[in-house]
């Protein structure tokens, strides 16, 4: 996680029926130095802000001999008070249609018992690839289906199939509604044409105890790519002081009708870190990460809501560089939570990311190429036993050749 969780729900039980929610509201701003969008300053990224209220509301059953199920509804809106000249990017509305929008954002039926759980319908899934990623305005959703088993003490196996995703911080199509996979992913549109309405076929083996944490997952995206992550964490501590070492490794390759295209998907990334932190309230979080020399960054970074990087930025949704291919990337974080007697909490946690670019690769708007990259931020979160939270977040963009840019993120809520 880049940050403690955000929200925790007190929901009110009606006869064995669980009825829960979230209303949550926020002020958002880009500022790319570049108000009309002009293409040769920071990509066309056109400065943008706006407010929104996000309501969303969960009615789950009671169990019955194992079955259990859920629906949720949510939406957006800004009732009709924002610019629509100044939402483009903003990632909350669809940003061609720039309106208000509902769904059913979770409709699922499951079974479960000690050893086993399936589970079919929308839901608010969460993998290391492919997540809910909800610390925006509205977490991801998918359609999809799953079997997990628990017969191995201390172990997790997982084997499913994504068919459609909605969301619009993450999705490649129209976030406000559900795509097929192939067309929420990130490459580009000939791709998606070519691949059809295709999904994601996944498996996964989880291994956690007090002190190792080892996963291996594998998706494979029809007619697009395929992505292996690798990850392991060596955990040890107490209150007092506790640290985590880990590693990681995640390899992107094409596959199907994309491998036979002119668009290259084939490259690797190394990761290492070390995370630690002291009975009074200081964090540490470091992170260095090595982008082989192959291309296809910018069609799967974050693509599905998937953001398990160790070296990392904060809030920003794409990463404004011209390519990251063959780069590396460094991060250090401190933070201090000034209240730990959870749930109540208060934080505060200041990042600093460095990318040194392959100037051979990564060019400017303007076709400069480009060494550097740097990232500063802040970030503000307090979460209450109420359920009443906020996240405030700064952050400050700095690349070779392009205006300095600024992301203000001004988020809160109450669950129940």
């Amino acid at each position: 996680m880049l940050f403690p969780a955000a929200g925790i729900a007190n929901a009110y039980d009606l006869n064995g029926f669980t009825l829960s929610g979230d209303i949550r509201t926020g002020w958002v701003q880009y500022d790319y130095d570049n108000p009309d969008g002009d293409p040769n300053i920071n990509k066309g990224h056109k400065d943008s802000r706006g407010w929104y209220l996000v309501p969303k509301i969960s009615l789950a059953t009671p169990d019955h001999n194992g079955f259990s199920g859920k629906i949720t509804a949510a939406g957006a809106t800004d009732f009709g008070l924002n610019d629509a000249e100044k939402e483009t990017r903003n990632f909350v509305f669809d940003p061609v249609e720039l309106k208000s929008f509902a769904l059913v954002q979770e409709l699922y039926v499951q079974w479960a018992n000690d050893a086993n759980r399936v589970m079919i319908g929308r839901n608010e899934y969460v993998t290391p690839m492919i997540d809910a990623d909800d610390y925006y305005m509205l977490a991801n959703s998918f359609a999809m289906g799953v079997y997990e088993n628990r017969f191995f003490a201390n172990t997790d196996i997982r084997a499913g199939y994504f068919a459609e995703m909605a969301g619009v911080w993450d999705s490649g199509a129209n976030g406000t509604e559900f795509n097929s996979m192939s067309k929420a992913s990130f490459v580009p549109q000939e791709n998606k044409d070519a691949a059809g309405d295709k999904g994601i076929y996944f498996v996964s083996a989880d291994y956690n105890n007090s002190t190792h944490h080892g996963q291996l997952w594998n998706y494979y995206a029809d007619e697009l790519y395929n992505t292996l992550f690798i990850q392991y964490d060596f955990i040890k501590g107490d209150d007092d002081f506790n640290y985590d070492i880990g590693a990681q490794f995640i390899d992107f390759s094409e596959v199907g009708k994309l491998k036979s295209s002119d668009t290259e998907i084939d490259y690797s990334l190394y990761s290492l870190r070390y995370n630690a932190g002291w009975g009074n309230g200081v964090s540490l979080a470091t992170g260095a990460s090595k982008y082989t020399d192959g291309d296809g960054q910018g069609s799967t970074l974050g693509a599905w809501g998937g953001y398990p990087y160790f070296a990392n930025g904060m809030i920003f949704h794409f990463f404004e560089a011209g390519s990251l291919r063959n780069a590396e990337s460094y991060k250090v974080q401190v933070g201090y939570d000034f209240i730990r007697t959870r749930p109540d909490t208060l934080g505060v946690y200041l990042r600093h990311t460095r990318y040194d670019l392959d100037s051979d690769y990564s060019f400017s708007s303007a076709g400069n190429p480009q060494d550097l990259m740097v990232m500063n931020g802040i970030q503000l979160k307090y979460r209450a036993k109420n359920g009443a939270y906020f996240t405030g977040t700064y952050e400050q963009h700095d690349i070779d050749d392009e205006p300095r840019t600024f992301a203000l993120r001004l988020i809160g809520g109450i669950t129940f």
